[in-house]
């Protein structure tokens, strides 16, 4: 299609509204609006490849940007819907002009009462190091009138947690499609569930979008999601849809995760409680103050039936043990490479150490990958002193045979 023709057929320009769903209620909150066209023989197209084809100069795209926000804005006054309005807006025009004609059509409404602090403005971070600050600034500004500000794509292009500790936007928005039913649900959720701790930090909602199967709205409401967008809850439309529409199938699909998630949690709880009792009856039997390599060869033979490797920390973290190591053949070696490295550096690593020395038990940790094995694993670790702890690691194979450890 050329461009020429959507300049001068603009009254064939549709915006559709697709909702967006907060996880808090169910309900739709908010509409993201999307260009689209009507050709002559009534099919319609959707125009997010006019606003990407960089041949189209800044001036024309901002006649249609300008030209969807008032169609959108009139639509939405005149059914006196209370949702937020979430508008795609272009960052090099919000960095060229400081905002200044969103801002200007924006207050165009305030005789008929529009709120501005419905109105959500959504931006890809595509900024050099050198605009940042600047806007940032612009960011403040609009902030001050109520509009919030939506940074979308995150994690594609530069959307580091630097850049977004300064740019501070109300929503982190990040893309469920690109995330195939194979990768789920072990390759992702870290990185997006730290996102989600991030988000909370600097005071922002995450937002998950390109929702198109029960996969990926799985993925979205485990890894901190507040926000949904995707076909697999509803398409885009010309007109806003019923606040109401997902909320029972929104329902029906949490109460499946959340009983998958409890027996997750037992299964969890009771694979510590066993070994757990194991440990208690294994070191009655031991001097813990006996050679530690002899300590942990006597240990890994006991628990052979779900463990691969086991060696001893002190409480600062120096490894003061060999591992011992589970061989093919089911036989244990001790291997002496890590003897006295220390893994002070590793994440939670003195949380543990203080839970386990206040607890008086074991911890059993999150599923992570073992940079040796290439693996999904979990740790079993447990206090036999004030200062030592002995580490045991469980091998995928045994967490994929028992239910709800993976």
């Amino acid at each position: 299609m050329d461009p020429v023709e959507i300049l001068l057929n603009q009254d064939k320009i549709i915006p559709y509204y697709r909702p967006i769903i907060s996880a808090d209620t169910q309900l739709v909150t908010g509409y993201e609006v999307s260009a689209f066209f009507q050709e002559q023989d009534g099919t319609i197209q959707n125009l997010d490849w006019f606003f990407k084809d960089p041949s189209i100069p800044e001036e024309y795209l901002l006649e249609i940007i300008n030209h969807v926000i008032h169609s959108s804005l009139n639509y939405y006054l005149n059914n006196k819907i209370s949702a937020n309005l979430l508008f795609k807006y272009e960052a090099k025009i919000l960095y060229k002009d400081r905002g200044e004609n969103l801002i200007e059509l924006l207050q165009s409404y305030s005789e008929r009462n529009l709120n501005l602090n419905k109105i959500v403005i959504q931006i890809k971070d595509e900024f050099s190091y050198d605009e940042l600050e600047s806007i940032e600034k612009v960011f403040q500004y609009m902030k001050s009138f109520g509009i919030k500000i939506a940074i979308d794509d995150t994690g594609e292009q530069n959307g580091n947690l630097e850049r977004l500790a300064l740019l501070k936007p109300n929503i982190i928005k990040v893309d469920a499609g690109f995330l195939n039913d194979e990768d789920l649900p072990h390759l992702f959720p870290d990185v997006h569930h730290s996102l989600s701790l991030f988000a909370r930090k600097i005071g922002a909602s995450l937002m998950f979008k390109g929702i198109n199967t029960y996969n990926q709205l799985n993925y979205a409401w485990r890894n901190g999601g507040q926000f949904y967008q995707g076909n697999f809850l509803h398409r885009p439309e010309p007109h806003f849809v019923d606040i109401n529409c997902c909320k029972a199938k929104l329902e029906k699909h949490f109460q499946l995760f959340i009983n998958h998630e409890r027996k997750k949690v037992k299964a969890q709880l009771q694979l510590t409680k066993n070994i757990h009792r194991l440990f208690k009856s294994i070191l009655q039997t031991v001097d813990i103050d006996q050679n530690y390599d002899d300590l942990i060869l006597h240990i890994g033979k006991k628990c052979s039936d779900f463990a691969f490797r086991v060696y001893v920390c002190n409480d600062m973290g120096i490894q003061v043990s060999a591992d011992a190591i589970k061989l093919k053949d089911g036989t244990w070696e001790l291997v002496q490479n890590e003897r006295m490295k220390n893994w002070s550096w590793r994440p939670f690593f003195f949380e543990n150490i203080a839970r386990m020395n206040l607890e008086k038990k074991g911890i059993l940790s999150d599923l992570y990958t073992d940079i040796e094995r290439y693996e999904l694993i979990r740790t079993y670790s447990y206090p036999i002193s004030d200062d030592l702890f002995i580490f045991l690691d469980i091998p995928y194979d045994y967490l994929f045979e028992q239910e709800g450890l993976l």
